[in-house]
């Protein structure tokens, strides 16, 4: 049973990372690893499920699999963006101009170490395992993928605002029919080291 209280406390630090981390002027690595670890750390403290659950063979695969699918609505959604939203070029390249603000041996530890899993954990493992205990498993799902795509908007970015709801929903469906973490945190890991420095949906620049 996750309390309520650890629910609006991770919230809480929630917005404070994700207000710091994209509205700060430097530090953008180190501020999300710190604040998407906590939060993770805070998930697995709340939720005492978390620390039931153990890997699966299955779970590369379908971590796998997942990644690949959602990497393919990206791909789409870049060229949706640029040609229909008025800033989606620019939202786009801004997003990808993180990439030069550490080394890419960093990003990527950060990446498969604290950020992706620490997400996983505390959006899908903490908030939306306690709205889906409160409202029921569709409803709970549904607004956990509302309120992870609208914390974004601190970013004031607004395609990066879409994008994490479009990733939010597929990883909340993931976590409904799953009603575990571990194929959920392969899925992230991968999905972000592969769209944010491995294959880009656009090319960086020469």
């Amino acid at each position: 049973m996750i309390r309520g209280r650890h629910f609006a406390a991770g919230l809480a630090l929630a917005g404070l990372t994700w207000t710091v981390a994209f509205r700060g002027r430097s530090h953008f690595w180190p501020k999300m690893a710190a604040g998407v670890g906590a939060l993770g750390a805070l998930a697995v403290a709340a939720n005492p499920e978390l620390r039931r659950q153990r890997p699966r063979p299955r779970d590369l695969g379908v971590g796998l699999a997942t990644a690949a699918a959602l990497y393919g609505i990206f791909r789409a959604g870049d060229l949706f963006a640029r040609r229909v939203m008025p800033a989606g070029a620019a939202d786009i390249d801004e997003v990808y101009a993180r990439r030069q603000e550490a080394p890419r041996w960093f990003i990527a530890g950060v990446l498969a170490l604290a950020i992706a899993p620490g997400e996983e954990l505390f959006w899908r493992g903490l908030v939306n395992a306690y709205l889906m205990q409160r409202l029921g498993r569709g409803a709970g799902a549904a607004i956990g993928a509302l309120i992870y795509g609208g914390i974004h908007l601190v970013t004031g970015n607004l395609t990066l605002t879409g994008a994490a709801s479009v990733a939010g929903a597929f990883w909340s469906a993931q976590y409904l029919v799953e009603g575990r973490l571990p194929s959920l945190i392969v899925s992230h890991i991968v999905w972000d080291l592969w769209i944010f420095l491995v294959q880009p949906t656009v090319p960086p620049p020469a």
